[in-house]
């Protein structure tokens, strides 16, 4: 199942986005989820180097790799298990906002959230909001 965003399907994500906020929807019974997804992630791995004094020392190497955003199919365990037994050709994945950083990407997941009321009803998959984002990270870069 493909990702679609305003229409068109989405194959690769623009150069200068970071995630995205997304909805997926259960086309049997219209219950929806909505959250975010990362384009890449931070992974660290560990070097052991050899120093001139004849000593070894670990050196941390940062870098970033693609996420599973392709095949993703959300956190919630309620929406995976659907998924599963219905099959994912039931269910639709809409990227709603593309984001620029990830503390953008973190506070229009809760601003969606908090529209749509996704712990008002049984309309949603969603079981909690999560945020924490410093307004500094916000103001003037929306």
């Amino acid at each position: 199942m493909t990702w679609i965003y305003q229409t068109t399907v989405v194959d690769t994500l623009p150069e200068d986005c970071i995630g995205f906020v997304y909805m997926i929807t259960n086309t049997v019974n219209g219950k929806k989820y909505v959250g975010k997804k990362l384009a890449k992630f931070s992974k660290t791995t560990y070097k052991t180097i050899k120093l001139k004094n004849g000593k070894k020392k670990r050196k941390k190497i940062r870098s970033k790799v693609d996420s599973d955003w392709q095949t993703y199919w959300s956190s919630s365990d309620e929406l995976k298990k659907d998924v599963e037994l219905l099959g994912k050709e039931k269910f639709t994945r809409e990227i709603l906002f593309y984001c620029k950083s990830k503390a953008e990407c973190s506070y229009i997941e809760a601003r969606t959230q908090f529209e749509r009321k996704v712990l008002e009803s049984n309309d949603f998959y969603n079981g909690q909001i999560s945020i924490r984002v410093h307004g500094s990270h916000i103001i003037n870069k929306l």
